[in-house]
């Protein structure tokens, strides 16, 4: 989320999330922090939403939970995305639709719209402005001369602007690590025609449930090989539906069919289409891989997991092909095969970007942070001033003067959690306790204690749960408790809390030291 300010008044560019790691366990998805701007809700003139995936529209629905009536500007195929997410929460956007090549004007903010090419069809730039200066913001692209859908990025348009003057250019940095120009979508496709005229049973293919232009290419390929086709999952039945009826997605007549009609079929004749590419442990191809979906898959069937790794996810999704394979499957993906390219500008085409547009400053976005500084170091070696390429985090304020930019403070930004129906509610705290249940188990230590000397009145208990033990590992522990409450400064000891946390602090490191263990450590203290 990208948030710009002028007269007093607020534009946000694009509201996704963030999907969990392995690092933070029981997570569903993570939101941008929003303090910064909850005190002037009113004072936002608009969402400009540049494509439809999750990371650029999912947190749409908890800014506008906290205020419902903020316009929500973009092309037809992102709003028909977002409206239908909302509707799961029960909010009508105030929509507006805008199109390549049209200017809309959200309070002080002139916005101009520039077709580009991504993974996603409908996918646009954005040129803003003030009179502080001209923004102008990639979203994601690429610059594929061949799309399938006949949409390329619009260079003319990025010169026209170029020549107007750009003070700020926000650009993809996703792939500025990678030389040369991104594969074209097109080059998949004797790949995918390589899989269907192969393949002796059924096929499944795991996509991003957004991924319009790849699951065209699917269908074209199971069309032409005789074979019917059924979506599978809900997000993806839903997203498909829309750009389907909505003409981005061209299906033969009786191509796709009811998953349960497909039941009745010979294996060869069918293919199905679920989410699940990044390991998502409820997705529909994590559940068939652990068997505990109604599809079961069998020996001599193919998975084609036609979308990119993720970091971060890389052992999520290899334990799915692991399991996969041990049913028998074989597993087409992007390291076997070229089934997948990426939907992010490469270095050369960010280089042809930079020479074309000539930006007094560059703010690379959208990436780690090496790829952040690929991207600037790119930006340096086409001509920009090294001292006008700025480098942000998360929370930084620039400051855009008279077309003079600089980094001029930082904002609260941390990390946002959504844990089923809470949100916000787990710290980084909670997930260090989770951490440790995850790695070393829990256990309980009961104290009876003497309310006037804080000494033991009974044997402590110990109650373990994922913790591997043997009879005599909380012997130790109990010794060293007893002796921690003998100290005259805990027979002081007032307060209960205190006294729960010596009594944990003393296990902990005993555990610890002794066993090499660090289970989460929880302590009930008594008054006898």
């Amino acid at each position: 989320m990208t948030v710009f300010e002028h007269a007093g008044k607020l534009l946000v560019v694009d509201c996704g999330v963030l999907f969990p790691e392995e690092h933070q366990p029981g997570i569903d998805v993570i939101l941008p922090d929003f303090t910064s701007i909850r005190h002037r809700l009113g004072d936002i003139v608009g969402i400009v939403l540049t494509h439809g995936h999750e990371d650029h529209i999912g947190g749409v629905p908890y800014l506008l939970k906290e205020r419902p009536d903020i316009p929500v500007i973009g092309s037809e195929l992102t709003l028909a995305f977002i409206t239908s997410k909302l509707k799961e929460h029960r909010i009508t956007p105030k929509a507006v639709h805008v199109e390549a090549g049209d200017t809309h004007r959200a309070g002080p903010f002139e916005c101009e719209f520039v077709a580009v090419n991504h993974s996603i069809p409908d996918s646009l730039a954005v040129a803003i402005r003030t009179d502080a200066g001209l923004v102008l913001h990639t979203g994601d692209f690429r610059m594929d001369q061949f799309p399938l859908d006949d949409r390329i990025t619009d260079l003319r348009h990025f010169a026209r602007l170029g020549d107007e003057g750009v003070d700020l250019f926000l650009t993809d940095s996703t792939n500025a690590e990678v030389p040369g120009f991104t594969t074209s979508e097109q080059e998949l496709t004797p790949a995918i025609n390589q899989v269907f005229a192969t393949a002796p049973k059924r096929i499944i293919v795991s996509s991003f449930a957004s991924h319009v232009h790849r699951i065209q290419q699917v269908l074209d390929a199971a069309h032409a090989h005789g074979r019917k086709v059924a979506f599978v999952g809900r997000s993806m039945v839903k997203n498909m539906g829309i750009a389907r009826d909505l003409g981005y997605l061209k299906i033969p007549r009786g191509l796709v069919v009811d998953f349960k009609k497909l039941q009745s079929m010979p294996d060869a004749k069918v293919t199905l289409v679920c989410t699940g590419s990044q390991g998502e442990p409820l997705a529909a191809l994590s559940r068939m891989a652990n068997e505990t979906h109604q599809i079961q898959l069998n020996a001599g069937d193919t998975v084609l997991m036609a979308s990119s790794l993720i970091p971060g996810n890389e052992n999520a999704i290899y334990g799915i092909i692991n399991k996969l394979t041990d049913l028998g499957v074989k597993v087409v993906h992007k390291g076997n095969a070229k089934v997948h390219v990426s939907g992010h500008a490469s270095a050369g085409e960010l280089v042809y970007c930079y020479n074309i547009v000539k930006p007094t400053h560059v703010l690379p976005v959208h990436g780690e942070s090496k790829h952040l500084h690929a991207n600037a170091e790119l930006a340096v070696r086409t001509g920009v001033d090294p001292e006008n390429v700025l480098i942000g985090r998360d929370g930084t304020v620039i400051d855009l003067v008279d077309g003079r930019a600089r980094i001029s403070g930082q904002v609260e930004a941390g990390l946002v959690y959504v844990d089923g129906h809470t949100v916000g509610k787990v710290t980084e705290e909670t997930l260090v306790e989770r951490r440790l249940l995850q790695e070393g188990g829990v256990v309980t230590v009961v104290a009876i204690v003497d309310a006037d000397t804080n000494a033991l009145a009974e044997p402590l208990e110990f109650l373990a749960k994922g913790f591997v033990h043997d009879e005599h590992v909380f012997d130790g522990a109990a010794d060293k408790v007893k002796n921690a409450l003998a100290r005259p400064a805990t027979s002081k000891v007032a307060d209960l809390e205190k006294l729960e946390s010596i009594i944990a602090e003393t296990v902990s490191r005993h555990l610890e030291r002794a066993y090499r263990r660090a289970p989460l450590v929880t302590v009930v203290v008594v008054d006898a």
